[in-house]
This record gives structure tokens, C-alpha cells and sequence, in this order.
């Protein structure tokens, strides 16, 4: 079951989705090779800033390396909400770029996108492997990286941003598709209607086992509310919003802007009504 920096470095090279070597969505039922973060970080065959890299930024500041996030939540409209991308770089290929713009930074060189903003604080954990990022994967529930907690803990909301294929999700073939999951019905719902909006198509997994993303241990569900919202995007809805681009930077499709946009229209309309507590 998957439940589901004053300047941070530009993205390190990774294949390209659909690439070879490239993971384009973890199989339900998968057996985890580390069956933690902090099993994971304690392997001496594997190098961060080679094999991975962890990458965070909180309330505009960042903190390169750090593994723990210290100091009071600031629960300001900027920053009630953490978005997070636990399999990203090459496990799961195109998450990274979209929990940036979701967050409201660019995913080439992190400018505020748009410019007016607002941000939000992010997290990833990326593969940076040529290939066998796979090995990488720990699944959601098993999360228990210090400052993917922190971050979470102390934010009202959280998304969490995830890429399967249409056989996992148990949809037709070729299939342009998000999966939406979580336990914050809220959230869910407006994702759902926003999605719609801009004919992104959207399936509501909030009673299915494999995607739903309903245990309260997924890192997704372990804001300060214990609740938030898991998206699972197909292989082909991914492709269609980012293609490789010079160098060993990815191209933003027209279609990456609307899906976006959508997740983050559905934050704001959330934190405008959300009581703080």
C-alpha cells in the first residue's frame, strides 16, 4: 500500500521523465528497500549530493543542511501551509518541479513565482541517480525525516505531491489523471473543483485503498490539524506538463502552469476560511 538555502543549488542532472533509468511511479505493494528516512541517511554506500539530496526552504528562509528545524511556527497567511515532494528528482520524475511552483518558486531558479506571491514553505527528498533511484523510494507512512516533520508538524496544511502509473492507479491506459487523497476533506474537495476548472481530470480516492493516503501516519496527514491532501499523478498526465530541456534542466509546459495554479488557488481558498487555533 503507498500512503502516498540564501541559494539553493540548481537542480543536478536526472533522467528525464520517461527516460531510461527514470521512476515514474512506485508499485503498490513494493517492498522498500530502507524502511525509513533515518535508515536510509545512515547507509555508508550512499552519498548525499550523489545518490540524493534533501531540499527545504522555511517562511523565505532557507537552511541548507539542516536536520532540524527549530524556533516558533510562524502561522502567518504565507506560511500555514508546508508543500512536500517525499519521491522526488528520479523516483518519481516531475514531482520536484511541481511541489516548487506549488510553493510558489520557479522551478529553474527559484524565483517567487508569481512575484507577488505568496510562498509557502517546501520539502523534498530527490533521487539523483542515473538510474536504480527506485532503491531510494520510502513510502510515505515510513517518512521520518526531522525537518519533513518539523515542517509539517507546524503548518496548518500540508500537500503532498506523488507520480504513479495508470496500472497502479487502476485506470486505462494512457490515462492524464491526479489522484486525490488525504484526510483533509476540505482541501480535497477544493482541489477537486480547481482541477475541474482548468479540465484537469480528477479522481477522488478518499474510499479507495491503494491512493487514499487515510493513514494518519502518511507524512501528508502530520500537520499540526492531523490532516492534509496526497496527490498521485499519473506517468502520462507528468509528461504532459514537462519535457526535457537544454542542459539538464526540464521544460514547463503550458499545462504544468494551469495544474499548478489549480493546487494553489484550492490552498488559498482554504487558508482564507481557515480558522487560525
Amino acid at each position: 500500500m503507498i500512503n502516498r538555502r540564501t541559494a539553493i543549488p540548481a537542480p543536478a542532472a536526472a533522467p528525464a521523465l520517461g527516460a531510461p533509468g527514470a521512476v515514474v511511479g512506485s508499485a503498490p505493494g513494493a517492498a522498500d528497500l530502507y524502511s525509513s528516512n533515518t535508515v536510509l541517511y545512515a547507509d555508508p554506500a550512499l552519498v548525499e549530493g550523489v545518490d540524493y539530496r534533501r531540499r527545504h526552504r522555511r517562511r523565505g528562509i532557507d537552511a541548507p543542511g539542516a536536520q532540524v528545524v527549530q524556533g516558533p511556527q510562524d502561522r502567518s497567511a504565507s506560511s500555514r501551509t508546508t508543500v512536500i515532494a517525499p519521491h522526488g528528482g528520479g523516483i518519481e520524475r516531475g514531482t520536484s518541479e511541481l511541489c516548487l511552483a506549488a510553493a510558489g518558486y520557479h522551478p529553474a531558479d527559484l524565483a517567487p513565482t508569481p512575484p507577488a506571491g505568496p510562498v509557502h514553505d517546501f520539502w523534498m527528498f530527490e533521487g539523483l541517480r542515473s538510474s536504480g533511484n527506485s532503491a531510494l523510494h520510502v513510502t510515505s507512512t515510513h517518512c521520518d525525516d526531522a525537518v519533513a516533520r518539523a515542517l509539517c508538524s507546524g503548518s496548518l496544511n500540508v500537500l503532498s505531491l506523488h507520480g504513479c502509473t495508470t496500472a497502479t492507479a487502476g485506470l486505462e491506459a494512457g490515462a492524464r489523471a491526479v489522484l486525490v487523497g488525504g484526510l483533509n476533506s476540505t482541501l480535497r474537495q477544493y482541489l477537486m473543483e480547481e482541477f475541474a476548472a482548468v479540465r484537469i481530470r480528477a479522481v477522488n480516492v478518499s474510499d479507495e485503498k491503494e491512493f487514499a493516503g487515510l493513514d494518519p501516519e502518511n507524512i501528508c496527514n502530520r500537520s499540526s490539524l492531523g490532516m492534509g491532501a496526497q496527490l498521485e499523478l499519473t506517468t502520462e498526465l507528468r509528461t504532459a506538463m514537462i519535457t526535457p530541456g537544454m542542459s539538464t534542466r526540464v521544460h514547463m509546459l503550458p499545462l504544468f502552469w494551469s495544474f499548478t495554479t489549480a493546487a494553489r488557488t484550492a490552498i488559498q481558498r482554504l487558508e482564507t476560511t481557515q480558522p487560525i487555533p
